[in-house]
């Protein structure tokens, strides 16, 4: 009962290898993409699992590329459930390309709304504006993907009825604790944001989410075993949405 829902398996080293390794732990994978020719690249190794699915996604941060590849993003949409990492970042790293940004994510959102599709957001110093345009769009079923913005949003999230997905950076940081206590528990789900994240001065492997399991059994007073419950749960009930 391993779920990571955030994981980039095309970015690793050897992402065939990657791949066969999540499939003999028997974990369940959302594999991100970050523009559709890399979905394209990847789909073909993907098509015939059952636990990993690949995403499609227009990540904020290449925003330079998001016009030349739009059309590829529309050409890609039926053959996925899956949409991520999409969204808006505005940050130091983002800011210079925020109309370019808002303009990608509106028209994905517009596309998808009203579809049965899970997407996995990022948001970083633009929470306020994807929670928004995510309400104002309809979107059903999303995931807040390594949420750093205010406490005081975190309800009008959960209140529109969408996921935080939990990686092990976050139980490391006294600002990551704080979010993590206020989402309540049937809101979260686990993830990895693999290679990004490093265990041991290595980069995490998909699935490695037992430090993220062992922190919310000591938050939430309970065994490890009965948080996997949880997280599965959650899991199935976001999946449920796509039948």
């Amino acid at each position: 009962m391993i779920i990571d829902t955030h994981c980039h398996i095309d970015l690793y080293q050897n992402p065939k290898k990657k791949l066969q390794d999540c499939v003999k732990a028997d974990i369940s994978v959302l594999a991100m993409t970050n523009l559709p020719s890399h979905f394209e690249m990847g789909y073909a190794h993907f098509q015939s699992l059952k636990k990993i699915r690949l995403a499609l996604g227009m990540h904020p941060l290449m925003a330079d590329s998001h016009k030349k590849e739009f059309n590829l993003f529309l050409k890609n949409i039926n053959k996925t459930s899956y949409i991520g990492e999409i969204g808006l970042d505005f940050s130091k790293g983002g800011i210079t390309t925020k109309e370019i940004q808002i303009d990608t994510f509106s028209k994905i959102l517009n596309v998808v709304s009203g579809q049965k599709k899970v997407l996995s957001i990022h948001s970083r110093k633009a929470e306020k504006e994807v929670l928004e345009l995510l309400v104002k769009n309809n979107i059903q079923s999303a995931i807040f993907h390594w949420y750093s913005g205010g406490l005081n949003l975190i309800d009008a999230i959960v209140e529109a009825g969408y996921f935080f997905s939990i990686n092990p950076a976050m139980v490391k940081s006294i600002s990551g604790k704080k979010i993590i206590s206020k989402i309540p528990k049937e809101f979260i789900l686990t993830e990895t944001d693999g290679p990004f994240i490093s265990e041991n001065e290595l980069p995490i492997q998909p699935g490695q989410i037992q430090p993220v399991i062992t922190f919310l059994a000591e938050e939430w007073m309970i065994s490890s075993d009965e948080v996997k419950k949880i997280i599965w749960s959650n899991f199935q009930n976001i999946i449920k949405r796509l039948k």
